[in-house]
């Protein structure tokens, strides 16, 4: 039995996705595509595809609070962001779940 890799899925993605950037539909999902067989499963491609998306905002939450002084100013930039990345990324999230479900 295969078992894959979330975080290799993540590097594949990552470096797809700058090497296609010129493709505006199909690289993003090229890179969900490779990046969702590398995963293993559809889950884990979702997992590697939303994953980094949510470690910056809680990065984001960390500075906005810091800059701001107020918690909240940090929470609302970071939800902000990821909702923003999520929908841009929607390419990539069908790829990835395409690419985990050919597995």
């Amino acid at each position: 039995m295969k078992q894959g890799s979330i975080v290799m899925a993540m590097i594949w993605m990552a470096v797809l996705s700058l090497l296609l950037f010129w493709l505006p539909l199909l690289g993003p999902l090229i890179a969900g595509f490779v990046g969702g067989r590398t995963a293993g499963s559809a889950g884990g491609g979702l997992l590697a595809a939303v994953l980094p998306a949510a470690v910056l905002c809680f990065v984001l939450v960390g500075f906005g609070t810091a800059l701001a002084g107020l918690p909240l100013i940090g929470i609302i930039a970071s939800a902000g962001l990821f909702i923003l990345i999520v929908v841009q990324s929607l390419p990539l999230l069908l790829g990835a779940f395409v690419g985990g479900l050919t597995v």
